[in-house]
């Protein structure tokens, strides 16, 4: 029997297209479902260059998609905690949020994403990822679960998960384990970066001496400190 703890991906999820339910005049990839397999490479460096998942869609050209953000994962230990706190009526078939809900294209189990260190390379699958930048919730999102102050709600918890970019290219399938490669020479994690980005200025100064975060990503964090 497999080790319910191993660290492993436990669904794949591509996004369903529907209007932007923070009502915005576009389309959202915020409602993923789950797939046989994903497909997994590196876009353009930029936003707007597109997902790294092969067939996904990303609605918010201006702040999503590109390099740094090709692959974003979610914790099912998380979607479990927020069915609890938001005590939901059970969707059709499904006893709790279902895998992709929260727009995340890999479904973790097992694996603290914030404590993952940026730039921690991960092999799953035949691809291998690199943890880049963390994600920041926003309207869209707000919008989907139809939750007020939603935004700063999920953001206080500090638990939103890990965006990738994609190293080598390749194939992720439901079952596969995450296994670590190496580790990066600093001990930014996911969680300090976060609180950086939400105007923490001591953890904006480790991140800034850190010198681990893309140029964009860097300047703005030299910005906050006031470098």
């Amino acid at each position: 029997m497999a080790d319910p703890t191993a660290a492993r991906v436990i669904s794949v999820n591509v996004a369903a297209p529907r209007p932007d339910p923070g009502g915005a005049d576009r389309v959202s990839g915020i409602d993923k479902r789950p797939a046989p397999h994903i497909d997994v490479f590196a876009p353009g460096p930029d936003y707007g260059d597109g997902s790294g998942v092969d067939g996904d869609v990303i609605g918010d050209s201006k702040h999503h998609g590109g390099a740094h953000k090709a692959v974003y994962a979610f914790a099912r230990e998380e979607l479990d905690f927020w069915w609890g706190e938001l005590e939901r009526e059970a969707m059709p078939g499904n006893g709790g949020f279902a895998d992709g809900a929260f727009g995340e294209n890999l479904t973790t189990v097992g694996v603290d994403l914030e404590a993952l260190r940026i730039n921690q390379r991960v092999r799953i699958g035949t691809a291998e990822l690199e943890v880049s930048v963390v994600r920041q919730p926003c309207r869209t999102f707000a919008g989907w679960l139809a939750e007020k102050g939603w935004v700063r709600r999920f953001s206080r918890r500090g638990r939103c998960g890990a965006y990738f970019r994609v190293t080598v290219p390749g194939r992720i399938t439901a079952g596969d384990a995450i296994e670590s490669i190496g580790a990066p020479d600093h001990d930014i994690t996911l969680a300090t970066a976060f609180r950086a980005a939400q105007g923490d200025k001591a953890a904006a100064a480790r991140v800034v001496a850190a010198e681990c975060l893309p140029l964009m990503y860097h300047q703005r964090m030299v910005t906050l400190i006031g470098g």
